[in-house]
Formats: C-alpha cells, sequence, structure tokens
C-alpha cells in the first residue's frame, strides 16, 4: 500500500517527532544539543516557521510549530535532519543513518489541543524520570513559559495569550497547567495521532481539514463502504 503523504498545512500548529534509529541516542553531550537547536532556529527563522514548544530527549526531540508557508516544516525538518546527521556522524566517528526514518507529525486543534501538547511536551523529562519537575531540564522551552529564561528560539502562539493580561498571570497560568497535567487519554491521543499522521481535533476541525487538503485528515471507517442500491 502506498504510504500516504504528510498532512501539512499553513497556518495550523503541527506536532513533530525526530526519533533516532533503533532507539539510539541521537545526542552525546550538550553540544549537540546546542548544536540542534541552533539549526532549528536558523531554518525556522529563513523558512517562516513559528517554533512554539520543544523538548529533546537522548533519542528524540519534539517541536510544537505553525509554518507559514506549505513547505516550510517539510523543508526545515529536512534540512535540519541532513545538516545535523553530517555533523553527528563526523563528530562520532560514525556513518549510515541516524533518524528512525522519517519524521513523524501531524495537526492538533489549538483551542483544544495546544496547550495540552505543550504540558505533554514539558512534560516528557519528568516522565522519563530525568527530572523530578520540568523547569529542572534545561534542554525545552518550559523555562520560557513559567517566566524563568528568555529563549529566543520560542515564538507563542496566540492562544498563551488567552492566559492572562500580563505576563505574570500567563507565567503563573501555564505553570499551573504543569501541575495539573494531562490525562492519560490525552497523552495517548497525543503520541497516537502523531505517530499516525491523522489529525486530531473535533469533526469540525477535521471538516476544515478537508476542505483545505486533497490529503483525508482522519483514517476512513471500519468496513467496506456500502454499494448503492440500483433503482
Amino acid at each position: 500500500m502506498a504510504r500516504l503523504p504528510r498532512l501539512t498545512l499553513p497556518g495550523y500548529p503541527h506536532h513533530v517527532i525526530q526519533r533516532g534509529n533503533n532507539r539510539q541516542r541521537i545526542f552525546e553531550d550538550d553540544a549537540d544539543r546546542r548544536l540542534l537547536l541552533e539549526l532549528v532556529e536558523g531554518y525556522a527563522r529563513e523558512l517562516k516557521v513559528a517554533i512554539h514548544s520543544y523538548v529533546l530527549m537522548d533519542n528524540h526531540f519534539h517541536l510544537l510549530a505553525t509554518p507559514g508557508t506549505e513547505r516550510g516544516l517539510p523543508e526545515m525538518m529536512q534540512a535540519i535532519g541532513r545538516r545535523y546527521v553530517r555533523y553527528f556522524n563526523n563528530r562520532q566517528k560514525r556513518s549510515g543513518t541516524l533518524w528512525e526514518g522519517r519524521y513523524r507529525s501531524t495537526l492538533i486543534q489549538a483551542e483544544r489541543y495546544l496547550l495540552a501538547c505543550m504540558v505533554y511536551i514539558d512534560l516528557n523529562p519528568v516522565r522519563a524520570r530525568m527530572v523530578e519537575e520540568p523547569a529542572q531540564y534545561p534542554w525545552s522551552s518550559h523555562r520560557h513559559y513559567v517566566g524563568a529564561a528568555h529563549d529566543r528560539l520560542v515564538t507563542p502562539h496566540p492562544l498563551i495569550w488567552s492566559l492572562g493580561n500580563t505576563p505574570f498571570a500567563r507565567e503563573q497560568a501555564y505553570g499551573e497547567l504543569i501541575a495539573a497535567g494531562i490525562s492519560r487519554d490525552t497523552q495517548e491521543a497525543l503520541s497516537g495521532a502523531t505517530h499516525r499522521g491523522w489529525a486530531l481535533g473535533d469533526a469540525r476541525y477535521l471538516a476544515e481539514l478537508r476542505q483545505r487538503s486533497d490529503r483525508r485528515p482522519e483514517p476512513l471507517a471500519a468496513g467496506r463502504p456500502q454499494k448503492k442500491r440500483s433503482t
């Protein structure tokens, strides 16, 4: 069966995951992590992709991003992937693939899932038991949103402004979202949709995407389509 093209549309937030091949490490030290973030920042700016949230784990990374053009996100990820693999292989005296195939991504409905996706991304190091609190982990956008640091890579999504009228109010509200966490069902929905490439949102949102793209945003209903009865 032919592989479906990715569902990518400008102006919509996308959750992106890139994993190491066979879950191998893609970072050996902080120099590797800094280099990847520099590549993300440079290509995001060049290709007009707004990075709302990110986390770098040992064997994969997440981005929450809104492309400004149809080709911005795939071209950014392709450029980052090629440049980083060349750098990593040279530095580690290795050859061959680093990535587990192509990156995974999906569109998420902002008003229903964007903040939950940010919390999901921020809590990755906590779920992996690397730290007890997300603020202890330096390789994510979390500290930017709670006012602990300024991250020039980050472009807040407009929905962030709904959290409060002042920076302090927004930071406090976001911290409360982190403390509350997300349900297992929401976590599995975000992860599953991204890995399968199906959009995550309500019926109205999916209908909107069907009008915007020739690529269907959700899987076909189970079972064979009904035959039309002859009249």
